[in-house]
């Protein structure tokens, strides 16, 4: 594993009501990942980016709903989420990343 690729194994942070309710009960965290991520590759990428230590990482396939476009039948993209939960005292401030 590459930190080329850990660098670009996570593509952004979901940001809804059920994540913050997760993340003030729980210490976790949700990603969206790429589809290739492994747990061992979030959890690098996580400790490398965020200088944070992660206790686990609970990986989520999302489906993409089939939705129409007018008369044309279509569908979402696909999903991949990473809950991360960190190791007691941790914690990751959005605003100080680069």
């Amino acid at each position: 594993m590459s930190q080329d690729f850990l660098y670009k194994a996570i593509l952004g942070s979901i940001v809804s009501e059920k994540s913050t309710r997760i993340g003030e009960k729980n210490n976790q965290y949700v990603f969206r990942v790429v589809p290739e991520a492994t747990k061992e590759d979030v959890k690098a990428a996580v400790e490398l980016l965020f200088k944070v230590k992660v206790k686990g990482v609970q990986m989520l396939n999302l489906k993409g709903k089939q939705k129409r476009n007018g008369r044309f039948p279509g569908k979402r993209n696909d999903v991949r989420k990473a809950y991360v939960c960190l190791e007691e005292g941790q914690e990751i401030n959005f605003a100080e990343v680069k």
